[in-house]
């Protein structure tokens, strides 16, 4: 009786061994000798059978200690995570805040001369601010409402506080700082203005704003602003000065100075002239 329950244990721990997935039970008469008694029991045997389907989609299961540990792992990568969304959230600059697509902030000397190059007969606005200038941040606000109210109009910033070189070498000293660009005729307008004096600025997008066609190509800065430029050493930028036209002289010279140069001929009036200022 003990050898058959044995064997039996052993034959049941055998089938429990296997790494399978269980969809039936097969049953295993066994006898239990002089008692003359059939007992079934359940063996671990796989039938060919679809197998279950689960909802881990063939993703390791993990328990006990390694199941920790991979959730603190999850909920450490996912605290960093929120973290970080909240400091990008929070980190963006008041300058940053309400642009419209047609601004954009420039960050670099070349970048300036390229994009009022390139403007064509577009007006472009160029925007000098500082992050910790109150006036700026207060005025922020309302230079968006009007570059959204005057979509064909490029905006540009400028930085004060990355890019003071530059600022110094186009003459900048007060913000905020407004220069206004429209095609051949270079820089039309240039004045500062506060959240009191907006209508100045207003004043010239419709004096500048509206469409025209300009003769010539696009100047962008001043001359001497582009060669100022090329002469600060802190600055990136390279530029050839245009060569200076040379006037033309208002009398032709005499190439041959051996011969004489004819006198024009004298009326008899004015013969006597000469004679009586001789006397």
């Amino acid at each position: 009786m003990a050898e058959v329950i044995s064997k039996t244990s052993l034959f049941i721990g055998a089938c429990g061994n296997q790494h399978h997935r269980v969809d039936d039970f097969s049953l295993s008469p066994v006898s239990f000798g002089g008692f003359g008694l059939k007992k079934s029991f359940s063996c671990l045997k796989l039938k060919n059978q679809k197998p279950l389907r689960s909802e881990f989609h063939g993703k390791q299961i993990v328990f006990g200690d390694a199941q920790d540990e991979s959730f603190r792992r999850s909920f450490r990568s996912s605290a960093i995570t929120a973290q970080t969304t909240l400091r990008i959230g929070t980190a963006q600059k008041w300058w940053e805040k309400g642009l419209k697509e047609n601004m954009r902030e420039i960050s670099s000397a070349q970048e300036l001369v390229d994009s009022l190059t390139n403007a064509g007969d577009k007006l472009v606005v160029v925007d000098f601010f500082s992050p910790g200038c109150g006036g700026c941040k207060a005025l922020h606000p309302k230079i968006c409402q009007l570059a959204e109210m005057n979509p064909d109009v490029q905006f540009l910033q400028v930085n004060y506080e990355e890019h003071k070189s530059m600022c110094y070498s186009l003459g900048v000293h007060v913000l905020p700082f407004f220069r206004f660009y429209r095609g051949s005729q270079g820089r039309v307008c240039s004045f500062s203005c506060t959240n009191a004096t907006i209508k100045k600025f207003r004043d010239a997008l419709a004096k500048h704003g509206p469409d025209r066609c300009s003769l010539g190509p696009t100047k962008g800065l001043e001359e001497k602003e582009l060669v100022a430029l090329a002469a600060n050493k802190e600055l990136n930028f390279t530029y050839t000065p245009k060569p200076v036209p040379v006037e033309k002289e208002a009398a032709t010279p005499n190439l041959n100075p051996s011969l004489p140069v004819p006198l024009p001929s004298m009326s008899a009036n004015d013969e006597k002239t000469l004679v009586s200022a001789g006397r």
